[in-house]
């Protein structure tokens, strides 16, 4: 058996054709969901980017414990427990956080791995003297600057360049069996940069500074400028779509449909102006950034051209993939092999618990949606036994208040460091205060979340349906008092 993870960055589902989008040119992704499986109901764990590929290895959410930072020793890794008995993992990126501190334990999971530079602010290219950075609105860098100029004049694009390394793993080992290879392409995460080719796709008249990087903050810019960076975002999306159709045809001419299982979803989403925001992290958790797309083709059970209604997570990859190869999920694998819900439907869980480190907890049932704020003045920790920020160690001042915690029901038994941190630890990933709010949504009569539903008796049931799945996953106590929620007595 084989089996591909095709994992791109920032994918909103509300801008794929299968999922209703009549403006974007996406046509490999409505071509993907007449090959798969297509659900309807699926939802992240923890985010963002490290948070979201640490479930996707261990299968079970991590944001109540930890904020970003790399595979811990005692977490059970997916594509390590794949090559341990037998399966060669291959892991093909430019997503340049693996090769930070905060990451750097992730590919050396798998068999082998290859890294392609460039992408935003990558420490790729040296020069010395400061690079022109032209005008522009919402954010730039000296290091993006610099890196795209070395993707003109014909070179090949980082997004180019991860799905040649694809194709060339699949052209040289399609007929080999017992494989496991993760396309992990950074777009279209931000900056929005594409080709002129696509960005012809989306015509807009703008004529004002260099716009393709959105702030993580507050939609400011004017009309113009705001309708110019979704469009620019549509544009690398359908770039995106461009190299889906490659693989699709690869597929198609290798008949790898016969064996081959094939997964494309993302690890979260983005906000190109809904709810007044841009970006992600710091605005509460809306459905554009937590409801995920997800196509799953499993050769077993020859699914295709159908939808699933199952409330399914990220967490429930790791699972799913080992079944398919014979292995069983480990003890502390909280997610479910999605095998029953792509042959018939049958629901694998009744609600789904989302977040982020120091921000909003959510719990989800599938129509109604609950978003549970920090609550001020209450303690937050760190629970790791690699204190790695995302690009930087800790600071030894950041450590001299740390004890000894746990160990938790997933740690093997080992003691972890309990370090103390402040609520802004990272600002782009903090939640803003003014919208530090508890909102429960019913997504059926509100699908866009614009009026926040007012039920006493409702609120109730999601909590308790929070309180439950943060028991199951050993939550922290103070995580607890930090939401404002008493801890189940079971």
């Amino acid at each position: 058996m084989k089996a591909i993870l095709l994992l791109f960055d920032s994918l909103n589902r509300h801008l794929l054709s299968p999922y209703g989008c009549d403006w974007t040119v996406t046509p490999n992704f409505q071509r993907l969901a007449g090959h798969c499986v297509q659900f309807d109901r699926h939802y992240v764990g923890s985010m963002p980017c490290m948070p979201a590929r640490r479930e996707l290895h261990t299968g079970r959410c991590n944001f109540l414990h930890r904020s970003w930072g790399p595979i811990e020793p005692f977490d059970d890794s997916m594509p390590e427990l794949l090559k341990r008995n037998g399966v060669y993992t291959h892991l093909i990126s430019d997503h340049q956080h693996y090769w930070e501190d905060g990451g750097a334990t992730y590919h050396t999971r798998y068999s082998s791995w290859e890294c392609v530079r460039g992408q935003e602010g990558d420490p790729w290219k040296g020069q010395v003297d400061p690079p022109r950075i032209p005008p522009h609105l919402g954010q730039a860098s000296r290091q993006d600057t610099v890196n795209r100029a070395y993707f003109s004049g014909g070179n090949k694009q980082p997004l180019t360049q991860v799905f040649d390394l694809a194709q060339e793993f699949l052209q040289a080992n399609c007929t080999a069996d017992n494989w496991f290879l993760h396309i992990e392409p950074f777009d279209p995460h931000e900056p929005f940069f594409a080709p002129e080719s696509y960005r012809a796709l989306y015509p807009d008249g703008y004529d004002g500074p260099l716009f393709d990087w959105p702030p993580y903050d507050h939609v400011t810019e004017p009309l113009g400028a705001a309708e110019h960076c979704r469009r620019q975002y549509a544009a690398l999306l359908s770039m995106c779509d461009h190299f889906l159709g490659r693989l699709l045809d690869f597929m198609d001419e290798k008949k790898l449909w016969d064996d081959t299982m094939l997964i494309v979803t993302t690890d979260h989403g983005f906000l190109l102006g809904e709810h007044g925001w841009w970006a992600k992290n710091r605005p509460p958790f809306y459905e554009e950034l937590s409801h995920v797309p997800l196509f799953i083709w499993d050769p077993r059970t020859g699914r295709r051209g159908q939808r699933r209604q199952a409330l399914t997570q990220t967490i429930d990859l790791a699972p799913t993939l080992l079944r398919f190869f014979g292995l069983s999920p480990t003890r502390d694998m909280q997610g479910h092999d999605l095998c029953p819900v792509l042959r018939a439907d049958a629901p694998v869980r009744s609600a789904a618990l989302f977040g982020m480190f120091g921000a909003h907890v959510c719990v989800t049932d599938g129509r109604y949606v609950y978003l549970r704020a920090d609550r001020p003045g209450t303690a937050l920790y760190d629970y790791t036994l690699l204190p790695l920020h995302q690009r930087a160690m800790y600071a030894p001042e950041e450590l001299r208040e740390l004890t000894l915690a746990g160990p938790f029901s997933f740690t093997k038994g080992c003691r972890v460091l309990k370090i103390p941190m402040p609520k802004d630890f990272y600002p782009c990933m903090s939640v803003a205060k003014e919208e530090n709010r508890d909102l429960l949504f019913d997504l059926e009569a509100d699908p866009k979340q614009l009026s926040p539903l007012q039920d006493r008796e409702t609120e109730q049931r999601m909590l308790r349906l929070m309180a439950e799945l943060m028991l199951e996953n050993d939550a922290p106590e103070e995580q607890y008092a930090r939401i404002g929620i008493q801890k189940p007595a079971h």
